[in-house]
């Protein structure tokens, strides 16, 4: 039977570094958020969950077009790990999985998602990382065993403490997908978000 992965948009940071709400700094036209569930929800997730903390207030109407469901983490000042914790009370028994996406990683592809899922449907992995380079990227999936797990997180560390104390249950994927490496947390990062959607651009015209 087709496992069914859910996935959790974590988006209720600060963005300390940044200095600004950076989920919703312009993207192709639309906001960072926006751009990262638009490609959550033209993958195969079979739901799509978002969570939000820092100024939600001015995100979540970014959203309400969109069959999401938009969870509010009150406690999203105690870190990454309380977002994975929201988003995962929201899940019924019917998601397997879930694939958590960050929502300042625009770049990432749909493909890149899919190729995620299809290795969880193959392998017999509870842990599914894409890899690139070496570098171990996001998203990262976890099967519902490890859900409990979560609940014993603390801080900015998200999930790399299950990884590390659960290497024997890790699948690693090599993806061609070097975005997965990337995220946007100050003015620079954004700044070459800007000028890579730039070169894509310039190189789709000449294609054309």
């Amino acid at each position: 039977m087709r496992k069914r992965v859910a996935g959790i948009v974590l988006a209720a940071g600060e963005g300390r570094r940044m200095g600004k709400l950076k989920q919703s700094l312009p993207v192709r036209g639309k906001s960072m958020l926006e751009t990262v569930v638009d490609k959550a929800l033209a993958s195969s997730l079979h739901r799509v969950v978002v969570v939000l903390g820092y100024h939600a207030d001015r995100l979540a109407p970014l959203l309400s077009n969109r069959p999401v469901t938009v969870v509010i983490n009150r406690d999203y000042r105690e870190g990454q790990a309380s977002s994975l914790k929201a988003g995962l009370r929201e899940l019924t028994p019917e998601s397997d999985a879930a694939l958590f996406l960050l929502g300042d990683q625009p770049l990432v592809s749909s493909e890149t998602l899919d190729g995620i899922l299809v290795a969880y449907q193959r392998m017999n992995a509870p842990i599914i990382a894409p890899i690139y380079g070496g570098k171990r990227g996001n998203p990262v999936l976890l099967g519902r065993e490890l859900f409990p797990l979560v609940e014993d997180l603390k801080g900015d560390t998200g999930a790399r403490g299950i990884l590390a104390g659960h290497r024997d249950m890790l699948f690693s994927l090599p993806v061609a997908d070097p975005k997965i490496l990337f995220d946007v947390d100050t003015e620079e990062d954004y700044r070459c978000l800007l000028e890579i959607e730039q070169d894509e651009d310039r190189l789709r015209e000449t294609n054309y």
